[in-house]
């Protein structure tokens, strides 16, 4: 087992089966088409971000009492070793929804206005922070919580919890959807036809006072916990943040498209964005009474993150995202002062990593993908910030390389392992073909979690006739990653725990 796939503690979260199995997204089911496969372009010089203007603040509130925290996460970290404490707030304030002005452009310059419509809610922030104010670096990452299978889950926090954890980091999860606070249908299509309570129905004695209106007001709440976390206060233990970086994954990463679009041009709200696995679409705006839903339109239709942020924006996509489902392929573009796309190559939407000691619950005909993508994502949350406090970008990817046509494909060696991307020590020495590709007429669950099929033992042997020889190539290959900047130093022992010398006979 890899080094960092053992956390200091581990528990069962209430719900944990749906939240491990359906904790990602699926995305519309379109057919990909319209890719780019162009060079990404030189960076320019990068520019000033615009003066925030001030807003209303989220009132945060101790939230005790009930069964404790409730987080729908297969990953539960232990925080009381690396001093770490944890707090839950009730988020209270009164909230706007947006609507565009004019159509909502591919290119991604929107213009959104606030509505007529304003709502008073109660939501739950959760943060996790060093316990000594002296040891938090000046650095909070706002992670809107994943809410796919219909409860909260902390999908970035168990991808980068390490390093966050060794910068000193503060780490906030904000439930901002309706579903996430108050349960009800689930309206993506991993979970099609599931009701669930929300903690305000499974715990009532904690959650009860809770309400969040409509995800209309999700983008404004967002917002305003942000607002709340920068000005300091009781949340923070007495420290007073430098830099609020957005992040979310799947659903999330639909959200933060639809905020970094329309509202951050409005709000300012964050120095960067961390856009994780992304589909085609953005996260729709919704009318009084409604939640959003994959489906619709906005979530279906291509639309690039624009290019006149202000601020960094890193989009780190898997192998299994660019086709499959979430077909972002559709959307891929080129590096820009203000944004970069990593790639990685032989990664899964979601992995052994993200399914924790629940992993063997699940059976998609083969064993689900099992690469090492979670510390790509600890590098790029590293490197949106050095991007953001020193201006220095991260390094620009190769695309993975795809076959073109009417239904373009991921281009694959005569092993069958993707071509292009970034390559992680498994990928390039490999003893298993890393795949984002489920096994034959997988479930539609199952699609995203990819596959990890062995190579043949006489096409292994082959490759290397040592141990030996293994080894020195696949610790050359692990330097070679972190040379390159798309893993940390910090992680190189994790990494070289993903090498199965055994296999070599």
């Amino acid at each position: 087992m890899p080094a960092d796939m053992s956390p200091r503690g581990r528990g069962i979260a209430p719900g944990w089966l749906r939240a491990a199995l359906l904790c990602c997204l699926l995305a519309a089911t379109a057919t990909v088409a319209g890719c780019s496969d162009g060079a990404p372009q030189k960076p320019t010089t990068s520019v000033m971000p615009a003066p925030r203007p001030a807003g209303p603040a989220a009132d945060l509130q101790e939230l005790t009492g009930g069964k404790g925290v409730n987080m729908g996460s297969p990953v539960v970290v232990d925080l009381t070793g690396p001093g770490y404490i944890q707090n839950e707030y009730v988020a209270s304030g009164t909230a706007t929804s947006y609507r565009p002005q004019g159509a909502l452009a591919r290119d991604g310059r929107w213009v959104f206005q606030p509505a007529d419509a304003a709502a008073a809610y109660r939501t739950r922030v959760l943060v996790r922070r060093p316990a000594d104010a002296r040891d938090v670096s000046g650095t909070v990452v706002i992670e809107w919580l994943n809410v796919s299978s219909g409860v909260d889950s902390d999908v970035e926090w168990y991808n980068t919890y390490e390093e966050l954890m060794r910068h000193g980091d503060v780490w906030v999860g904000v439930s901002a959807q309706r579903i996430g606070v108050m349960g009800g249908d689930v309206l993506t299509p991993s979970a099609a036809g599931s009701t669930t309570t929300g903690p305000r129905g499974a715990d009532p004695a904690r959650y009860g006072s809770l309400n969040q209106p409509e995800d209309g007001y999700a983008f404004d709440i967002f917002t305003q916990v942000a607002r709340a976390i920068r000005a300091g206060g009781v949340a923070m233990g007495g420290s007073t943040p430098k830099y609020l970086l957005a992040a979310g994954e799947s659903q999330s990463a639909y959200a933060m498209v639809t905020y970094i679009n329309g509202v951050q041009p409005l709000t300012r709200a964050f120095d960067g964005f961390l856009v994780h696995s992304r589909g085609s679409g953005a996260l729709p705006l919704v009318g009084p009474g409604q939640s959003t839903s994959l489906t619709d339109t906005a979530a279906t239709t291509p639309t690039l993150v624009r290019s006149d942020t202000g601020v960094p924006v890193l989009d780190v996509q898997t192998e299994g995202d660019l086709t499959v489902v979430l077909n972002s392929l559709r959307v891929r573009q080129d590096d820009s002062s203000r944004f970069r796309l990593w790639e990685v190559a032989g990664a899964a939407h979601a992995d052994a990593h993200a399914l924790g000691p629940f992993v063997n619950a699940l059976d998609c005909g083969v064993p689900v993908n099992n690469a090492p993508t979670h510390i790509m994502v600890k590098a790029a949350i590293r490197a949106l910030e050095t991007w953001v406090q020193a201006g220095t970008p991260p390094p620009t990817a190769p695309r993975i390389t795809v076959i073109s046509g009417d239904s373009p494909d991921v281009a694959r060696d005569t092993d069958g392992i993707a071509e292009g991307g970034i390559r992680t020590p498994p990928v390039d020495v490999p003893v298993d073909i890393l795949s984002g590709t489920p096994a034959t007429n997988a479930s539609v669950l199952c699609e995203l979690f990819g596959s990890t099929k062995p190579l043949p033992v006489t096409r292994i042997a082959m490759l290397y006739p040592t141990k030996d020889a293994y080894l020195q190539r696949y610790t050359a290959a692990v330097d070679k990653t972190i040379e390159a900047g798309f893993a940390l130093t910090a992680d190189r022992a994790a990494l070289l725990a993903y090498a199965q010398p055994d296999r070599i006979h």
